[in-house]
C-alpha cells in the first residue's frame, strides 16, 4: 500500500535535531529523503548512549533516510547539492540564515532552475529581523519564546523539560508547512519558502497567554505541578512513592471526585460548583486530595478514579511505557534489529488508517548511499573516486 508521500523527493541538509526531525516525519510517511551529511557526519551520530560508537538516537532519528556525505564548504560540494535540487520536491535546511545564500543556493537562486521546489528553512529566530543572525539553540529559544517562563515553581528558576522540545516542535511545524505547501503546489504548480523559527514554534503553544495580557493585563506565571486557573488538576504523591495526575476540573467530574474520596459535603458545596469558585479555594481542595492520595498506593487511587470516571493516570517512565498493554495495543513501538539484536524505537505519529507510515530501515551508515544517489546524477565511477580523493565526498 502506497504511503502518502511516496514519490516526493526530499533533500535534507543541516544537522542536529530540528531539520532532521522534520525529515524523519517525511521519510516515515513515504518520501525519499536524502540526507546530506558533512564530513564526520551529523553530530547526533555520537550523542548520548552509544552502540559501537553510534547513538541509539541516530537509529531512530535517521530512519528511512539515505545518507550521502558531501563537504558543502567546497564549491564542488555545493555544485553537487545544486544538482540534487534540480529534480527535488522539497529542501529542508537548518543552517544559520544566510549560509545557503552564500553558496548561491538560497530560495531565489534555486527558483531559477526549480520553481516548484518547496524550500523549508528552520532557524532559531527566523530568516529576518534583528535576531536573525543570532545562534539559536532550542534551550535559548524556548526561553525567548515565553514558554520557559510558565514552567517551574513560583519564585524559583524556570525549569526545562529534559528534552529538546524546541527543536522537535519546530520540526513538526516544518513538516506541517511542507505538507501544506505540497497541497497548494497541486493548484499553482509553484513552490514556496517556509520560514520556521524555533522560538515561534514554541510561541505557538502559549494558548491564552497573549490575549490574557493584552485584554486583562495578566502575566501568567509558573504554577508548579498545576495549571493556572483550572482546578483541580494536579500531581499527587501516593503512599508507595509513585505520582498520580488527577484532572477533576469539570463541574460534574468534581462532584464525582469528591464523593469518591469520601467528601460528599464538598461535592455539594455551592462555593465549589464551578471552576471560578474552585480556583478561589484551590489550596483547600489540593490539601484534601494530597492527603487522600498519600494514604493509599497508586493502584488503589487509580481504582477509585476509574470507578468515579475521573481522568487520572500515573506518571510513567520509559520502562513503564514499554510494559503498558495500551501502548502495545496502539502500536507505539516498532522493533528493529541492530547488529543482530532487537531494538525498540518509537512509532512516528499521526496514525493514518489506510496509508500509515512505517520504519523500513534504521539510520544508515555515513555515506552509505553515496554511489546510489550520485550515480543517478550521471556521475561515473572514476569521477566518484576523484571526488572522494579530493575530500568532496566521504
Amino acid at each position: 500500500m502506497s504511503k502518502p508521500l511516496a514519490g516526493i523527493k526530499v533533500i535534507e541538509v543541516g544537522q542536529l535535531l530540528a531539520g532532521p526531525f522534520a525529515g524523519s516525519m517525511l521519510a516515515y510517511f513515504g518520501a525519499e529523503v536524502i540526507k546530506v551529511e558533512p564530513p564526520g557526519g551529523d553530530p547526533i551520530r555520537g550523542w548520548r548512549e552509544l552502540n559501537n560508537g553510534t547513538s541509539y538516537w541516530w537509529y531512530s532519528l535517521a530512519r528511512n533516510k539515505k545518507s550521502i556525505c558531501v563537504d558543502l564548504k567546497q564549491s564542488e560540494g555545493q555544485a553537487l547539492l545544486k544538482e540534487l535540487l534540480k529534480d527535488a520536491d522539497v529542501l529542508v535546511e537548518n543552517f544559520r540564515p544566510g549560509v545557503m545564500e552564500d553558496w548561491d543556493l538560497g530560495p531565489e537562486d534555486v527558483k531559477q532552475f526549480n520553481p516548484a521546489l518547496v524550500y523549508a528553512r528552520i532557524s532559531g529566530y527566523g530568516q529576518n529581523g534583528p535576531n536573525a543572525k543570532k545562534p539559536g539553540f532550542a534551550s535559548v529559544c524556548e526561553a525567548y519564546s515565553g514558554f520557559r517562563h510558565v514552567n517551574g515553581f513560583p519564585g524559583e528558576a524556570p525549569v526545562r523539560p529534559n528534552l529538546s522540545i524546541g527543536d522537535t516542535i519546530a520540526g513538526i511545524h516544518a513538516a506541517l508547512g511542507i505538507a501544506l505547501a505540497l497541497i497548494e503546489r497541486q493548484k499553482s504548480g509553484e513552490g514556496q519558502t517556509i520560514d520556521v523559527a524555533l522560538y515561534e514554534a514554541m510561541f505557538n503553544l502559549l494558548e491564552a497567554v497573549v490575549p490574557e495580557y493584552s485584554g486583562a493585563s495578566k502575566v501568567r506565571e509558573a504554577s508548579g505541578t498545576t495549571v493556572t486557573g483550572i482546578v483541580p488538576t494536579n500531581t499527587y504523591r501516593c503512599a508507595d512513592g509513585k505520582f498520580v495526575v488527577i484532572g477533576g476540573n469539570g463541574d460534574s467530574i468534581f462532584k464525582r471526585l469528591m464523593s469518591g474520596i469520601g467528601h460528599p459535603d464538598l461535592a455539594a458545596d455551592s462555593r465549589l460548583a464551578n471552576n471560578a469558585g474552585r480556583v478561589e479555594h484551590e489550596d483547600e481542595i489540593d490539601q484534601i486530595l494530597s492527603g487522600w492520595c498519600s494514604a493509599r498506593p497508586i493502584n488503589d487511587v487509580l481504582a477509585v478514579m476509574a470507578e468515579q470516571r475521573v481522568p487520572a493516570g500515573p506518571i510513567y517512565n520509559v520502562e513503564d511505557m514499554l510494559e503498558d498493554p495500551h501502548y502495545q495495543a496502539r502500536g507505539m513501538f516498532e522493533r528493529v534489529e541492530i547488529d543482530g539484536k532487537p531494538l525498540d524505537i518509537p512509532a512516528i505519529l499521526p496514525k493514518l488508517d489506510r496509508t500509515p507510515g512505517s520504519t523500513e530501515w534504521v539510520g544508515p551508515e555515513l555515506g552509505e548511499h553515496n554511489d546510489e544517489v550520485l550515480q543517478q546524477l550521471g556521475i561515473g565511477v572514476e569521477e566518484l573516486a576523484r571526488l572522494k580523493a579530493s575530500g568532496v565526498i566521504e
